[in-house]
């Protein structure tokens, strides 16, 4: 054993990869990945270095949630044992929300994923970032159209404004730099 631990931690370098305890139980560990660190490969590096300890009987990981499952034999000091292994492996224990709520975290990956899923549904025509400021510029229309130049509830130009801005915004165009 002592050999594959050796091997693991002189061929595979980390960077530091902030982590989170989520449940500590007698005989049983769960780690939240930080979500810039949820790569298959890294995941499976630290899951391979921590199966290769002796006090470790299990490890089981879930690369969607950045979540890995410890099951050791719980005696006096394992937790402290793992947590230095972890340590020599380059984890640290930190919040891993890198300044967002876990909410906002969930949400933006929720969008994220639907922008992609549009992506693939146009062949990569159109995403997420033109249909809003699209959108927004349809709506604009429709509300000259309809209510005129009016100062209504939401006029149009405030509407022709976000569309022009968030296309702006989403598309990372600066205007005025050539």
């Amino acid at each position: 054993m002592r050999q594959i631990t050796e091997r693991i931690s002189l061929h595979t370098s980390f960077n530091p990869i902030a982590t989170k305890i989520i449940s500590d139980t007698p005989g049983r560990l769960r780690l939240r990945i930080a979500p810039g660190n949820r790569q298959a490969e890294k995941i499976q590096h630290i899951a391979n270095f921590l199966t290769a300890q002796p006090h470790i009987t299990q490890v089981r990981t879930n690369i969607h949630h950045g979540s890995i499952l410890i099951n050791h034999d719980g005696q006096t000091g394992t937790l402290a044992e793992i947590s230095a292994t972890l340590r020599d492996i380059g984890i640290i224990f930190a919040a891993i929300t890198q300044g967002k709520t876990e909410a906002a975290t969930a949400i933006s990956n929720v969008v994220i994923d639907l922008n992609q899923r549009v992506e693939r549904a146009t062949d990569g025509t159109v995403d997420l970032r033109f249909l809003l400021p699209c959108g927004l510029s349809i709506l604009a229309m429709r509300q000259l159209i309809v209510k005129g130049l009016q100062l209504e509830v939401i006029p149009w130009y405030v509407i022709a404004w976000y569309a022009f801005d968030s296309f702006l915004k989403l598309n990372n165009v600066v205007v005025g730099d050539r």
